[in-house]
């Protein structure tokens, strides 16, 4: 039998209104919310749902909605200083990836002091605020996951930190809050979490149990994947919400591969959207699980019930018309993507040849 570790202590409640009908289970976590969020969530309802429930409680609440897309560590700080300021004691986080992710740092670094040239280093001790994640796209799944990704300006690209603690207390799952999400961001949040599973598939550090997670997810996800460019009814947005968790569940135990290290460069340099970028990565490095004959890709086929060509061209028509990135740069682009450690964390694991056809086949010359 394969030996592995297994660790998610997310308390996860799903369900029409939940917040509002569970959100007592709040009152455990402290007296004070610091609430991190972008602007989307005053439109979608979520932000009142959680002010509602806090009060009821009798805690207090402060908001920061100046969260964008990428993180940077100065929101980080930013938020961290109204934090103090305001004498919260717990964070609550609503939103997609960045709003989550930056929370996960705030909670993490108001009680662990780094210097900037700090942050990236790893060797986070298990301590951070106590949080509650609002997830309002079926994407990251990070509101399941120990990981923080923000923008790091010194090495030009994303980079992950991670602590135990970064796992949130609570975790409260309603798609209505995705109701009127833009087609755009359903598409490419959807394509974030289909790279979640799939990679999790396709990571050396899989185990029986990721993979279990990561199968069911395919299995859900993919049918609704192929329909993300047209309605969806909030059922569908609610499966799209719980196969996104199912994902997250998958790479906190596994973590990601290539697609993702190679993904941050265009987005730092090109501010495509993070989902998008491992789209349009995607396609080429399961051709190249087919060429190595890695065997978790016939897995996946069979959890999505397509064949590879099948699934490339689902995601090609998903992602439509292509950037246009001068060949030099993609080559800069691939030579960089070699340090990255989930080049060597991939079953894959490509050489700089293949990253520079992955990414050259992304974005075929006219």
């Amino acid at each position: 039998m394969q030996s592995f570790a297994y660790y998610m202590p997310t308390r996860v409640i799903s369900g029409r209104n939940c917040v509002p009908e569970h959100g007592d289970q709040l009152k455990a976590l402290g007296t004070h919310a610091l609430i991190v969020t972008g602007k989307s969530s005053a439109l979608n309802g979520a932000l009142d749902d959680m002010i509602s429930a806090l009060e009821r409680n009798g805690q207090n609440a402060t908001v920061f909605d100046r969260i964008t897309p990428n993180p940077t560590v100065a929101s980080v700080r930013e938020g961290i200083a109204l934090l103090k300021s305001a004498g919260a004691d717990f964070v609550v986080a609503i939103g997609g990836g960045s709003p989550m992710d930056a929370a996960k740092a705030i909670a993490t670094l108001a009680v662990q002091e780094r210097t900037d040239e700090e942050i990236f280093a790893g060797g986070y001790a298990a301590e951070a605020l106590p949080m509650a994640h609002v997830p309002t796209t079926a994407g990251t799944g990070s509101e399941v996951t120990p990981y923080a990704i923000l923008t790091n300006d010194a090495k030009e690209t994303k980079t992950s930190i991670t602590s135990p603690a970064m796992f949130p207390r609570l975790a409260f799952l309603d798609g209505k809050y995705m109701e009127h999400l833009p087609v755009r961001s359903t598409v490419n949040t959807a394509l974030d979490a289909f790279s979640h599973a799939v990679e999790g598939m396709l990571s050396r550090n899989a185990t029986p149990l990721s993979d279990a997670l990561a199968k069911e997810s395919l299995r859900i996800f993919y049918p609704l994947l192929q329909k993300t460019a047209g309605p969806l009814t909030l059922d569908e947005r609610d499966t799209l919400l719980y196969a996104s968790m199912l994902a997250g569940m998958t790479i906190a135990q596994s973590g990601t591969t290539a697609v993702h290290g190679m993904g941050y460069a265009l987005t730092y340099f090109y501010g495509i959207d993070h989902g998008r970028a491992n789209g349009l990565l995607l396609g080429g490095a399961l051709r190249l699980c087919e060429r190595k004959s890695v065997p978790a890709l016939k897995e996946i086929l069979s959890a999505c019930s397509d064949t590879l060509d099948g699934i490339c061209e689902t995601m090609d028509t998903l992602l439509g018309a292509r950037e246009d990135i001068p060949r030099e740069h993609l080559l800069v682009f691939a030579h960089a993507a070699m340090a990255n450690k989930n080049i060597r964390k991939s079953a894959y694991e490509p050489t700089e040849e293949e990253v520079r056809a992955i990414y050259l086949s992304a974005f075929p010359a006219p």
